[in-house]
């Protein structure tokens, strides 16, 4: 089958990307599992970590990544159910990892999952075919667009579940989202929306912050480096917001504690210009602010955001569409951060 196939770890990450149009398709499904055609895929910043390497673990090279795809299911491996085959699915690459129960362990019911990813630690959905446990999976409603479909999945899960689970975003609050443009950033916008939040979001490209507004964004800041903080709280008659969604970690970190009413919450899926933040501790105490970290969700978290694609009430920004033979080309855009939304690739 054809394989979208990063060929050894480095950075730049473009450079090594080939399509191999002789990889192996996956072997007959396993016990729980489902095999699927593949339709679209779409890519995360992950796609860039599996190709630059990923700290603390050891991939082995060639592989196949892709944490998002929409496809078909050809065939169900023991104990799934036959009616599976045949359904448009998405489906949750975050894979539950059991923990090991030992004598005297603590009760875990504040602990979170500790997840594998498909398209991270097994290989994903930029092939034309990948295997997927069925309880990771979502059935599509009959006229889903495929496109829209693939580009829809973790980063709405992550949007969802950081917003809505972790951060208790209640209807009519406000919301900052940091650097507009990205997958989570872009569905935190369409999420917060739907609740009827008022939305404040920063970028650092005026065309970013053009856009946002087309999608509903009701307060932009050109981000050049200032402390944007007093614009967010005149915006807010001096209250501060609710949430603060910031995947960009370092540079925007203070600025989104200083620009949090009290009790509000500080949620990251992710922190693209570095995890060493300044932060200020006296502001989180004396406002009894939230820090929230977030990766990806649960499978019924997956299910509830899904319900809402298929209603219609939700739907992904897609920025570019290639097809396999120009996968070089979708590692480039992603790579050089020009996207606003989703880049997928069509496989049909």
């Amino acid at each position: 089958m054809r394989a979208i196939v990063v060929e050894k770890q480095a950075s730049p990450v473009a450079p090594n990307i080939s399509l191999n149009s002789d990889w192996p398709s996956p072997a007959e499904p396993e016990q729980g599992q489902v095999i699927v055609k593949t339709l679209c895929s779409a890519f995360n910043h992950m796609d860039l970590w599996v190709g630059r390497g990923v700290p603390g673990l050891k991939l082995d090279y060639p592989r196949v990544s892709g944490c998002d795809g929409c496809g078909e299911v050809l065939s169900v491996g023991p104990g799934v159910d036959e009616s599976w085959i045949g359904k448009r699915v998405i489906y949750n690459a975050a894979i539950v990892v059991p923990d090991q129960s030992r004598p005297h362990d603590p009760p875990s019911s504040t602990m979170c999952p500790n997840y594998e990813l498909i398209g991270e630690h097994h290989f994903g959905a930029h092939a034309e075919m990948f295997a997927c446990p069925v309880e990771n999976l979502a059935a599509l409603s009959e006229d889903a667009d495929p496109i829209e479909a693939a580009a829809f999945g973790l980063c709405a899960l992550t949007a969802y579940s950081m917003m809505t689970t972790k951060g208790d975003l209640r209807p009519g609050q406000s919301v900052l989202i940091t650097g507009i443009g990205g997958g989570v950033a872009t569905s935190a916008l369409a999420i917060a929306k739907h609740m009827g939040c008022p939305v404040a979001v920063t970028s650092r490209h005026q065309w970013k912050l053009d856009k946002a507004i087309e999608l509903g964004a009701d307060h932009t800041i050109l981000d050049e480096g200032q402390d944007w903080s007093r614009d967010l709280r005149s915006w807010t008659n001096k209250r501060g917001v609710d949430m603060a969604v910031d995947s960009v970690g370092k540079a925007a970190h203070l600025n989104c504690i200083k620009s949090l009413a009290r009790g509000g919450a500080y949620v990251t899926p992710g922190c693209t210009t570095g995890p060493d933040a300044t932060t200020d501790l006296a502001r989180i105490f004396w406002n009894q602010l939230r820090i929230l970290g977030s990766t990806m969700g649960t499978n019924d978290e997956f299910k509830e955001v899904v319900s809402l694609f298929n209603s219609g009430s939700l739907k992904p920004v897609v920025d570019q569409v290639f097809s396999p033979a120009d996968c070089k080309k979708a590692y480039e855009r992603l790579e050089a951060g020009e996207q606003f939304g989703k880049i997928v690739v069509d496989w049909r």
